[in-house]
């Protein structure tokens, strides 16, 4: 297998289709799973297909152990609106030194140059063990891949000192990321009639600077957010609301809209119906996205708080805010209490987040030193970076492992005609390779 052509690898692996839409029921297949197993088998390592729920992963073992070192990247991909793309996005397509797929940036590059520098690895002789990992969960939250694999690896005694986690853009070690909690906070219907003046208002989501949406990524003072401005209206105005709609999409998502439709108090308006609950949650959540979290580390973000999906059901109004911060869940629940009990003391509270944590690598570590060196060696300038959103290496950090996520340069991740740019994907497995063979023999 000497001479292993990554772009070729890369092509077989957009071409399995291994899409996770939770909302339409759908999982990848485990057709791609088996190429890649199939394809390390007659490298002489040791593997296994880990099942969780319906989701798999591959979990392999490269000389002694316990290994010292960790690979892992994902093969799941997000959905795609087949329209919207100019090329197949299940079929490699190579223009102009970019290359366009679905999963060719996020995350099928970093699995197939993990795939490369595994075979070159299986011909050298290191001092220590390799584990690696390939999962097919990480864009609905990793729960049962990465979280599956770190939890056997320590019931084993197998965890790794230092992981490098091939996902990231830019050719940029990422040594910090934020922990991710979903907020939710709900609040009774309280209808009534009161007088006055009926009216609406629309608030759009806006981004100055670059499109994104994704609420990790959120920028305020630079961008706008609707329901924000819905709170503001409404407390500035003293309006109280008789209904809200929106496109409300995920928890993590920014909703590009929302329609307001309220009622200014004035004696000579004529009477209609007002909800207060829903008036009261939503003026509180101006205050609620300054809940005063405290943090563990340092992030160059900060903490991002953003209310990004509303709903009604049985009788209840529910916001669910996304909170990017280093913190840990008491953190988060002693500051949204804080809010609530001065000013929404009704309202019920629900956090969710994932059993990781958040990640803050020193840029000191010797993974993150052996990869720089890698880095460099390729003609690669090295820039540590703070990565906004969460990646699979989170539920690794609550074990002390010593983790730094990279990946190539490219661009519309997630988004349409997604793209990795060739130079950095051919150099890619050398920077596994190098990294790795420098952390297993010294």
């Amino acid at each position: 297998m000497t001479g292993i052509d990554v772009v070729k690898l890369l092509k077989d692996l957009v071409s399995y289709i291994s899409i996770n839409d939770p909302d339409k029921g759908i999982k990848p297949s485990r057709e791609v799973v088996d190429f890649i197993n199939e394809w390390l088998t007659p490298l002489g390592l040791s593997t296994e297909i880990i099942e969780s729920n319906g989701y798999y992963s591959i979990l392999g073992f490269l000389g002694k152990e316990p290994p010292c070192v960790g690979l892992l990247a994902h093969y799941d991909t997000v959905p795609v609106v087949r329209e919207r793309w100019t090329y197949n996005p299940f079929e490699l397509t190579v223009v102009d030194g970019k290359a366009y797929g679905r999963g060719a940036l996020d995350d099928k590059s970093n699995v197939a140059a993990i795939m490369v520098a595994l075979e070159r690895l299986s011909r050298v002789s290191l001092r220590c063990g390799v584990v690696f990992a390939f999962t097919g969960d990480e864009e609905v939250g990793g729960r049962n891949g990465a979280h599956i694999i770190s939890q056997k690896l320590r019931e084993a005694g197998s965890l790794p000192r230092y992981l490098i986690n091939g996902d990231g853009v830019g050719m940029a070690p990422i040594i910090r990321r934020r922990k991710a909690f979903s907020v939710e906070i709900s609040l009774p219907s309280r209808r009534y009639i009161v007088r006055g003046l009926i009216k609406t208002a629309r608030f759009t989501s806006y981004y100055p600077v670059s499109q994104h949406a994704h609420a990790a990524y959120f920028l305020g003072g630079v961008d706008s957010h609707p329901l924000i401005a819905v709170s503001t209206l409404i407390r500035e105005t003293g309006g109280l609301i008789r209904s809200l709609r929106g496109t409300f999409l995920k928890s993590n998502v920014v909703p590009p809209e929302v329609e307001l439709e309220y009622i200014v108090p004035d004696p000579n308006g004529i009477e209609m119906e007002v909800d207060e609950g829903l008036t009261d949650l939503v003026k509180a959540l101006v205050p609620l996205t300054r809940a005063p979290i405290r943090t563990r580390a340092f992030s160059e973000y900060g903490v991002s708080i953003t209310p990004n999906f509303y709903s009604f059901a049985e009788g209840k109004h529910k916001v669910v805010i996304d909170v990017r911060a280093m913190a840990r869940h008491e953190d988060v629940e002693s500051g949204f209490r804080e809010v609530l009990e001065n000013i929404l003391p009704g309202a019920d509270l629900r956090i969710r987040t994932d059993p990781g944590d958040y990640q803050n690598t020193s840029p000191t570590s010797r993974v993150v030193t052996s990869l720089a060196e890698a880095l460099k060696d390729e003609g690669v300038e090295v820039r540590l970076i703070e990565g906004a959103g969460a990646s699979d290496s989170r539920y690794f950090t609550p074990f002390n492992v010593e983790v730094v996520d990279i990946g190539p340069r490219g661009g519309n991740m997630h988004g349409d005609n997604e793209y990795v740019e060739l130079e950095s994907l051919v150099k890619l497995p050398n920077v596994y390779y190098k990294a790795v063979k420098h952390l297993t023999n010294t």
